[in-house]
């Protein structure tokens, strides 16, 4: 059974990748002739693990420059104040934020003929529906972060929690927590909609009936949780304390969890879940583009590769068979069968507008009720 890798912001530390050179990929063996030039890559803490980027610039003679970014927000504002000339080269763009770089303009169309190495990457990734876009694909899938259901593994076994519908049940009344908004999406998934509004976006009357919908079984269903909690550190503690059994999380604060050996695990039932996908994209006017498509393709080749990233950063890798060059721990903190990746959907934006306005306001009446 093929298994994955996945993560949201970085609870499963920083655990470097050694000093040892990554196995060489056959992409950069083939490389003897060195092109030279630069390559200018804008991207997270670790998602350029440093025994593959002395490999690149020794194998091909290109210099990798790599500016770190924090925000979503601020690489936008940089891309777009340099326009139409940037700097850059590649860029690190959310898949559920395309939608704004690309109205501005700022992402030329990925030519996936260029890049040998694509079929690496798991279809679940890079043939997912937000990956094309107007017929085009606008970057490389790399890791990605998901809401899984958490649960712990000394009072609830692995067979009650092929469903979300675990979450609410009387068995674990008050032993349960989740963040209302990020549930929101999940649950209209399980009830059958569309998590993400776009479906709705013509009949907004629709929309406000299936969030009213989720709204009232929430409600109902209140007397039966623990908490509703923010963030990732205060479902970690909740856990530690026993205050809880299940939960509804994003993976990374549970990845860290596992990774300290308390005894928890996480799974995406059947119904499915929302993630998200982090993209290398190629910015439009790249003053060294092709020097670009031969990093892209260079950091494509190997699961080893796709394995140091996932170890670096904390996220989850989206190339196929990664989980051999991970540790069991490891394997456990970020890792999925492709039975739970079936029902993965992605966050898109284009419905954000309309989703919110009604979410928002039941989040508030849910907490209120």
């Amino acid at each position: 059974m093929t298994k994955l890798s996945f993560n949201r912001r970085r609870f499963l530390g920083t655990a470097a990748v050694g000093a040892a050179t990554l196995a060489s990929p056959a992409y950069l063996r083939r490389a003897h002739a060195q092109d030279g030039g630069e390559v200018n890559i804008w991207t997270y803490n670790d998602f350029v693990p440093e025994s593959f980027k002395a490999q690149f610039q020794d194998e091909t003679g290109i210099k990798v420059n790599v500016r770190l970014v924090d925000d979503q927000g601020k690489q936008f504002n940089l891309l777009a104040a340099e326009a139409p000339k940037p700097t850059v080269d590649i860029v690190t763009v959310a898949g559920h934020r395309f939608l704004q770089f690309l109205d501005s303009e700022l992402l030329a169309p990925l030519d996936t003929q260029r890049l040998s190495n694509w079929k690496n990457i798991n279809p679940t990734f890079s043939e997912s529906d937000w990956a094309t876009i107007n017929g085009e694909k606008w970057g490389a899938p790399i890791l990605s972060g998901m809401e899984i259901l958490a649960y712990n593994t000394e009072l609830v076994s692995p067979e009650e929690v092929t469903s979300w519908d675990v979450l609410f049940s009387e068995e674990y009344a008050q032993q349960t927590a989740y963040i209302i908004q990020d549930m929101m999406s999940v649950l209209m998934l399980k009830m059958g909609y569309d998590g993400n509004m776009i479906a709705y976006l013509d009949d907004p009357e629709k929309a406000a009936a299936i969030v009213e919908e989720a709204k009232q079984f929430l409600i109902e269903k209140k007397p039966l949780v623990r908490k509703y909690y923010d963030g990732g550190a205060e479902v970690q503690q909740m856990f530690v304390n026993q205050d809880i059994a299940l939960a509804h999380a994003w993976n990374g604060p549970i990845a860290k969890l596992i990774n300290d050996g308390f005894p928890v695990d996480m799974t995406i039932p059947k119904e499915g879940s929302y993630g998200f996908v982090y993209t290398y994209n190629i910015a439009n006017n790249a003053p060294n583009a092709d020097n670009a498509y031969k990093f892209l393709d260079a950091i494509l080749a190997s699961p080893e590769i796709g394995a140091a990233m996932t170890k670096a950063s904390g996220f989850i890798s989206t190339y196929k068979d990664v989980a051999p060059h991970l540790s069991e721990l490891e394997q456990k903190a970020t890792t999925f069968t492709d039975e739970e990746l079936a029902g993965m959907k992605f966050f898109r934006a284009e419905a954000n507008e309309l989703k919110y306005s009604l979410v928002d306001p039941a989040v508030e009446a849910i907490k209120a009720a």
